[in-house]
């Protein structure tokens, strides 16, 4: 109980730090002060007091979407485990829910894309389709690979206590569904080298130009999902890269804390040194995680 008590607090406050986290080592390599620590706090806060606008071409389908996607990616939070602690949810089969929630979650935020009308949020919903169907064929053959190590179909056993096992049985495996998996986790939350979060390009937009007509609290409902799809990824990321358990509930938290700041570091130095793809290599980054889970897969079946 103590358990789901802190992996729901830590769900819910920790992913606007992540974003600060990658915007401060940005700030530091680029020699520069940087936000606050805590900016996506204070936007979050400052987007819940403002009133919202909508257009009179949107329909419900357009209100509704942020809500929609926000729910689902928590129902996922609440089915991957925080290190070596189980989740509040688990069940066999539940690693086919997890995938497809995330789903759900980008069926909802292209449907209120669409539902504008405007054929800008329409380009940029069918990136958003595109690349995802790129995306996810590598996170499936990454969950064939756990549950094939560890014989399950729910995502516990694959993420607890076998992670660090499999590193001495299958470690070439693990280090090509390692590399698959940080590709799919940069390309999913639209990070560079895939996407820039700060961009207003117009050719070069992929997610950002789905929600340019979000305002107040929905916007932050979409700005805070998406840090809570960073923070559940950067989880499942975790658990296989950096596998530990020393037996001290207490000590397993902050390790895992450590484990998430140190990833967020990891991908702000990475969007730090590498420019941003051409919008025709983005398929063929996806496509290389796809060969790295497949041949992955391959090494574990053999």
């Amino acid at each position: 109980m103590v358990d789901a008590v802190i992996h729901i607090l830590i769900t819910l406050l920790m992913p606007p730090l992540l974003l600060g986290v990658i915007n401060r080592t940005k700030a530091i390599f680029a020699g520069r002060t940087g936000p606050p620590l805590f900016q996506a706090y204070y936007d979050l806060a400052k987007l819940v007091r403002k009133g919202s606008v909508f257009s009179e071409t949107t329909s419900w389908v357009f209100r509704a979407g942020p809500v929609a996607g926000l729910a689902a990616t928590l129902v996922a939070s609440l089915l991957i485990p925080l290190g070596e602690h189980r989740p509040p949810l688990s069940f066999s089969g539940d690693m086919i829910l997890f995938a497809y929630l995330f789903g759900l979650a980008r069926f909802c935020t292209t449907a209120a894309a669409l539902d504008t009308g405007s054929s800008f949020e329409g380009m940029g919903a069918a990136r958003e389709a595109t690349f995802a169907c790129l995306a996810e064929p590598a996170l499936f053959f990454s969950l064939a690979v756990l549950a094939r190590l560890s014989g399950s179909l729910s995502l516990t056993p694959m993420l607890t206590g076998t992670a660090a096992t499999s590193w001495l049985s299958a470690g070439a495996s693990l280090l090509l569904l390692v590399g698959s998996l940080f590709i799919v986790l940069l390309a999913e939350n639209c990070r560079v080298p895939f996407d820039d979060p700060t961009t207003h390009l117009e050719l070069t937009m992929i997610h950002e130009v789905m929600v340019l007509d979000h305002s107040g609290p929905l916007f932050g409902a979409i700005l805070y999902g998406a840090a809570l799809k960073l923070f559940v990824l950067g989880a499942l990321f975790t658990d296989i890269a950096l596998p530990y358990a020393t037996g001290i509930p207490v000590v397993d938290w902050v390790l895992f804390v450590i484990a998430m700041m140190m990833l967020a570091v990891g991908i702000g130095m990475v969007e730090s040194v590498m420019a941003r793809l051409r919008l025709p290599k983005v398929p063929q980054m996806l496509a290389a995680a796809c060969i790295l889970a497949a041949f992955s897969l391959l090494l574990v079946l053999r």
